[in-house]
Parts: structure tokens; C-alpha cells; sequence
């Protein structure tokens, strides 16, 4: 994979930063708007730590009507923006430009309605994801997509990377849960899609809009629906003493018809990373470690734990565990929800990937990031959401070893194409953003990518939202029906890297 490339900063944007510094003020008054280097600094990089880009100027709109202003202002006058939420993205996706306004949504912070008798709530985008729960959950209620990072990511983020979480596999996706938004357009105009009903009218733009990464228009409400706790939910911990193991043992389950509420796979690397962190009671002399969640009534999941046991036990796992307790079954999750950090305790630096496969290919997988592992020389510890497919291996690297970084996203690269090779996709929840960008073509024709940037150049027809993320090689065109990609690479400049 090379390096992740941006458009060419615009030499007259540049020139008029101070006025349009001043403009920005003029919309945002009081502290909405950052133009000084310390202050911005804050914001130069997202998740994907390894590129920075220092902003042309950040404003933290407090308004509909703001963002609104800020939006059209910008259209006028060709202005590039790039929108952010809680800067979580592990893609890129919302890494700044040098001539873009980075608009900064999380000042819209607030839940706006909690509506139980339609099971639905109303929040703005930078609402946490686990705050929706909080906001719920003293009359049994909860959202149910839960990323890794929900205490920080924010509702805005996850529509506009489809994230999903450690329970989508039988709850969905942030698509699966969301019934409607409102946003604003490149031009200012301000539409909403959808509402509390559970289907709407016409064509489908809330599902286009969910997973769009900021380049159709910019989130300023969303409604989400709530569910109902389960009457019980138990966990297990299974251990084996391979991962092909475990990779089979995952197909057995959903072949068996058996839905988890949640089936996620650890490696040894990842479970003594997670141990050592947390002591959440992993076993340690196994090479992989599977926790499966199975809710509903009680005689139900009763059932359903006997019957994952001897599935396990068919597929040769040394232990096994289930939960007694509520708390007992948390703190099974609380090692894995903090995977991520645990294991940048055991290395410098990780680069994590996402991609996502058909289950039955887990094993082959499995043994094809050993492989490449060895080839690149590179350590990897794997945490899957083993249910729908979805991987997140984590490449441990240290950046201060020079070519270590380069090895890394290789490596990463190899991965994804891994992926695709199989069947599977480029990414399940972390969207592509400039990390993957330039590998869309593993994935999409030319022609593919062609009808792609006909949707952007529909909502976006001068490329001013979140240029240079997803699409490899755009050319703007004037007329909307000739948008092409070129068979040549712009010429891009590399962002600065750490």
C-alpha cells in the first residue's frame, strides 16, 4: 500500500486564510473557531495516528443553522471542508487538509428526545455511542451496536462508518439500528431522511447516507432505535489450542442455527495482552479464545449454552467457561472491549486493520496472516468479530525503526487483499478513508468506481466534502453523466507522517 495521498492544496485559499478566519468567526462568535498552530495541533490526526495534517482553520459549529452558513460559505466560494466528530476514525477519514475548514461537530452534544413508546431516540451527532444506553437503560433500554471505542466515538461517527460492534451479529450494524437523520448539504440546504417509522418512502438515501464517510453531506441529527434488554444473557469463555480450531468451531455454531448475541475470537497474543491489562480470568495456555454470548429467556439460553458446549467440544477446546452472574459476564467483555489498548502495552506502535471475510474462510485466513507474518517479519495479535466475518488484526510495529511503518502498512495491505481474494471486503466498520483508498480497485472495476463517484457528484458535484478519501484516482468533471476515474494517479502530495 503506498502512502495515503490528498489533493494538492489550493495556492488562493491559502492566501485568503485570515479572511476566511474572520468570516468563520463572524458565523461561529465567542470560542468556535481555533486558527492558532497550538490550538490546532489538537486536531491534526485521527485514529490512524501515523499521517497528521495541520487544518486550514477548525470551527465547532453549536448550530443547525451554523453549520448551515458555514457550509454554504464555503460552497460559494470553492472552499474545502472536511467533517469531524470525535476523531476515533481508524481509516483517515477525517484526517484534515491544509486548505479545508476541519468542521468539528462536537459541541452537538445533547439527546434531543427519548421516545419509548416508539422504542426511539433523538440525539445529536456527538452524542457518544454508550451515552445513548445511559440515556435508556434505567427503564431497561439499550442501543444496541457497541464499537470497542463507544465511550468515545461519537452517533455521527458511526453513521458515517456503518460502525458495529461486539453484538452485531444478531442486532446489526449502526444501518441495521438508525431510522432517520437530518443533515446538511454541501450547499447549505438543510433535509431529512427517514423519521421514527421503521421504513420510509422512496429510495433508500438513509442506508446511501450510512457509511458515506462525510462525502455526501455533514450529520447534525440522527435517531436511533432502542431496544429491550434481554430477559438473561450468559457468556462463554472457550479456549482451543489452535485458531483454525476456533475458525471452526465459529462456523459450527452459526451452522448449528444457534444466533449469539455476540462471538468474538482472541488469539494468544491478544489474550495475554488483554489479561495482563484487565485480569478478566483468561485462560493462558491457549492459542485462541472465543467468548460467545447467547441471550433471551432463560430456559432458552440454558438450552443454547449446553448445545455451543459441545460444539466446542467436538472441535477439540481444552476449557471451558460460562457466566453466573451479570458481572461475571462483563468482565469476559471487559478484556476484549479493551484489546486495543491493552496491546499497545506489549509494543511501541500497532497499526490496526479491518477487513471482512466469509466465516468459513476464518482458518485459511488465519493461516495466511501467519505466513505473511513471517514474511514481513512483523508480529500480529488478532481480535475478530468472529460471528460476522469481520477482522481487526492488529500489526505491531515501532515507528522509531526506520522502515518499520512502510513494513507495516505492506503488510496490512497484503491482509486486505487477503480478503478480497476469499470473497470478503475491504472493510466491515472502520470505513476506507485514505488507509484503503488506493485499495478500491482490489475490490471495484473501473466501471464500479465510476458509478460510485456519480452518487458523490450528485450531492457533491465540485468535490469540496472530505476530498481525497475512499476514491483512488478522482477527476472532476463539469458534466455529472462523465465523471471517470483516470487510469493515472494525480499527482498528490504525501501527508506528513510521525
Amino acid at each position: 500500500m503506498s502512502g495515503p495521498l490528498m489533493p494538492k492544496a489550493d495556492p488562493e485559499t491559502l492566501r485568503k486564510r485570515e479572511e476566511i478566519v474572520a468570516d468563520m468567526a463572524h458565523i461561529v462568535p465567542g470560542e468556535g473557531v481555533v486558527s492558532d498552530e497550538n490550538g490546532m495541533r489538537v486536531f491534526e490526526s485521527d485514529g490512524l495516528t501515523a499521517y497528521r495534517q495541520m487544518p486550514l482553520v477548525v470551527v465547532l459549529p453549536e448550530t443547525v443553522a451554523q453549520v448551515s452558513r458555514i457550509l454554504k460559505y464555503c460552497h460559494e466560494r470553492n472552499i474545502r471542508v472536511v467533517p469531524r466528530g470525535s476523531g476515533t476514525s481508524l481509516s483517515g477519514g477525517a484526517l484534515p487538509l491544509q486548505d479545508a475548514v476541519l468542521l468539528v461537530m462536537s459541541r452537538f452534544n445533547r439527546i434531543l428526545e427519548i421516545d419509548f413508546a416508539n422504542r426511539a431516540v433523538v440525539a445529536q451527532p456527538g452524542v457518544t455511542n454508550l451515552g445513548i444506553t445511559q440515556a435508556v437503560e434505567h427503564e431497561g433500554y439499550y442501543y444496541a451496536p457497541d464499537p470497542s471505542s463507544q465511550i468515545a466515538c461519537s452517533i455521527g461517527g458511526n453513521v458515517a462508518e456503518n460502525s458495529g460492534g461486539v453484538h452485531c451479529l444478531k442486532y446489526g450494524l449502526t444501518a441495521n439500528n438508525i431510522l432517520g437523520i437530518e443533515m446538511v448539504l454541501m450547499n447549505g440546504e438543510v433535509i431529512r431522511l427517514g423519521g421514527k417509522h421503521l421504513d420510509a418512502e422512496g429510495y433508500d438515501l438513509l442506508g446511501l447516507m450510512t457509511g458515506s464517510e462525510g462525502l455526501l453531506g455533514v450529520v447534525t441529527e440522527v435517531t436511533v432505535r432502542i431496544l429491550k434488554k434481554p430477559e438473561t444473557a450468559r457468556a462463554l469463555l472457550i479456549g482451543f489450542p489452535s485458531s483454525e480450531q476456533a475458525g471452526q468451531c465459529v462456523a459450527d455454531i452459526i451452522g448449528a442455527g444457534i444466533i449469539p448475541g455476540g462471538m468474538e475470537m482472541m488469539d494468544r497474543p491478544a489474550i495475554h495482552a488483554a489479561e495482563d491489562f484487565v485480569r478478566a480470568g483468561y485462560p493462558l495456555d491457549v492459542e485462541a479464545l472465543l467468548i460467545v454470548e447467547l441471550d433471551g429467556p432463560q430456559a432458552e439460553v440454558d438450552h443454547l449454552i449446553r448445545r455451543v458446549e459441545d460444539i466446542a467440544a467436538a472441535n477439540g477446546c481444552t476449557t471451558s467457561r460460562a457466566s453466573n452472574s451479570d458481572e461475571e459476564r462483563l468482565s469476559f467483555w471487559a478484556g476484549r472491549k479493551a484489546a486495543f489498548p491493552a496491546v499497545g502495552r506489549i509494543s511501541p506502535d500497532y497499526y490496526c486493520m479491518d477487513g471482512t471475510i466469509p466465516r468459513k474462510e476464518l482458518p485459511r485466513v488465519l493461516a495466511g496472516m501467519r505466513a505473511l507474518s513471517r514474511k514481513y517479519g512483523l508480529r500480529v495479535a488478532n481480535v475478530f468479530h468472529a460471528g460476522d466475518g469481520n477482522l481487526h488484526p492488529l500489526i505491531l510495529y515501532d515507528a522509531n525503526e526506520p522502515g518499520e511503518l512502510e513494513n507495516a502498512e505492506a503488510f496490512g495491505a497484503d491482509i486486505l487483499r487477503l480478503c478480497v481474494q476469499v470473497g470478503g471486503v475491504l472493510t466491515g466498520e472502520h470505513g476506507v478513508g485514505v488507509e484503503k483508498r488506493d485499495l478500491m480497485p482490489e475490490m471495484f472495476s473501473e466501471e464500479d468506481l465510476n458509478q460510485q463517484i456519480r452518487v458523490k457528484c450528485a450531492f457533491d458535484p465540485n468535490h469540496l466534502l472530505n476530498p481525497g478519501k475512499m476514491f483512488p484516482q478522482l477527476h472532476r468533471c463539469a458534466e455529472l453523466g462523465r465523471m471517470h476515474i483516470h487510469r493515472g494517479r494525480i499527482p498528490f502530495p504525501d501527508i506528513p507522517r510521525f
